[in-house]
């Protein structure tokens, strides 16, 4: 059985390491555009800021592709996938034959139309390890940078930098910072932390054109700056999937076991579109954890197991400037709200169920949380008024089994 994988972060070594669970002994080809071993991306801002360096960034350790008996071609971008022929075609020419692919393209960053871009010397994204890499050449101590994005790519470009520049500003059209994970009670903790750094914000606010490196606002303020990250959001790479006839929507359409409408191609991570439990809706749920079971589950399946992804969350463990959010879930519901200046908790509950929750701050066990929304416990089946002050294995006492579960998960 030959395995064919078409990326290497997170989705990727999932597929791997799903595939050995069932198959020690297929082929798998790993093929992937970007050049470097597999590493983690969330921790760009980290080697920026001087927290961690590339080794400790790998996402697995220097044997893993000859542990796994895996052929990666690193630095190699496939441009074409034959369905009748079961092949994929690379930038080099090469033809590489499979009995089941996956893609897993992921995303890249999203770059709007905006008037005098190009007139900008210095500009940059920031997703990925060469383009930390070129911005940080470009970093300088007397520098002014503008960061066109307020949410969690352009804040953890922001806290990444902060220290190696003169001046920060980010620009964003949303009211609020973070607003696809927080609500205005959180975004206005989260902005106060962050401005307390040094970082300015314009919100409600967006960059009508560029001269040079001025950016006039549509409110008409103006901004001097000597470097530019665009950071407004990305885009699932989904190319290589509708010009090889599948069925994609906003992201490749995916069912519970990863597959797509051909039955021999799979899809997993931030390319893919799958089933958020908290709502009922498809949707692109690009987060690391999520790209990594939904790859182990398509590797599983893909070797002749039996798996399900049937349990996704949009959900978000990060920090910025060394305060910690955990959010996950949605947030229509019934609230229940606890702050004390330094920490703020939100809890939704919907249907006798735990349906989303945001915490701030003292983030210790929230994986218990996360639980009770990935394992739709009902909460009359537990004491939901202890968990939600403090949230606890000893709440799960009645139900010996589910606190077993819990004891693994949480």
């Amino acid at each position: 059985m030959k395995y064919v994988i078409i990326g290497n972060s997170a989705a990727g070594i999932g597929c791997v390491e799903g595939i050995r669970k069932t198959n020690p002994k297929g082929e798998i080809t790993l093929i992937s555009s970007e050049p470097h071993h597999t590493y983690s991306r969330p921790l760009i801002s980290y080697l920026l800021w001087g927290r961690t360096d590339e080794e400790r960034m790998k996402y697995r350790g220097d044997s893993f592709y000859s542990d796994n008996n895996v052929d990666a071609r690193l630095g190699v971008t496939v441009t074409k996938i034959d369905r009748s022929a079961k092949t994929v075609t690379t930038d080099g020419g090469e033809v590489i034959p499979y009995d089941r692919l996956l893609i897993a393209t992921g995303s890249n960053p999203f770059i709007p139309p905006m008037a005098g871009l190009d007139s900008v010397e210095k500009k940059f994204t920031f997703m990925t390890l060469d383009s930390a890499r070129a911005l940080e050449a470009a970093l300088t101590p007397d520098a002014r940078v503008l960061i066109v994005g307020a949410g969690l790519i352009g804040l953890k470009c922001a806290e990444g930098i902060r220290e190696r520049v003169a001046k920060l500003t980010v620009v964003d059209l949303a009211d609020r910072i973070l607003p696809s994970i927080l609500d205005k009670a959180g975004s206005e903790i989260m902005q106060k932390h962050i401005e307390g750094f040094g970082v300015d914000f314009i919100l409600s606010d967006s960059v009508k054109e560029f001269e040079g490196s001025t950016a006039r606002l549509n409110s008409g303020k103006t901004v001097d700056f000597d470097i530019l990250v665009i950071a407004v959001g990305v885009r699932p790479c989904t190319a290589l999937a509708a010009e090889a006839g599948l069925e994609v929507n906003r992201g490749i359409v995916t069912d519970v076991r990863c597959a797509t409408s051909d039955p021999d191609i799979y899809a997993a991570g931030d390319c893919t579109e799958s089933l958020d439990i908290t709502t009922g809706q498809k949707k692109i749920m690009a987060l690391l954890p999520n790209a990594y079971m939904q790859g182990e589950c398509a590797g599983i399946n893909l070797a002749g197991g039996e798996a399900a992804y049937d349990k996704g969350i949009p959900m978000n463990a990060i920090g910025f400037f060394g305060y910690h959010i955990v959010s996950a879930g949605a947030y229509d519901g019934e609230e229940y709200l606890e702050t004390d200046g330094a920490n703020y908790k939100k809890l939704v509950t919907r249907d006798g169920l735990l349906k989303g929750f945001i915490i701030m701050g003292d983030v210790r066990r929230a994986g218990i949380y996360t639980s009770l929304i990935r394992e739709k416990t009902p909460l009359d089946t537990i004491d939901f008024e202890l968990i939600k002050h403090r949230p606890q294995l000893m709440a799960f006492a009645s139900n010996s089994e589910k606190r077993k579960k819990f004891t693994v998960k949480a």
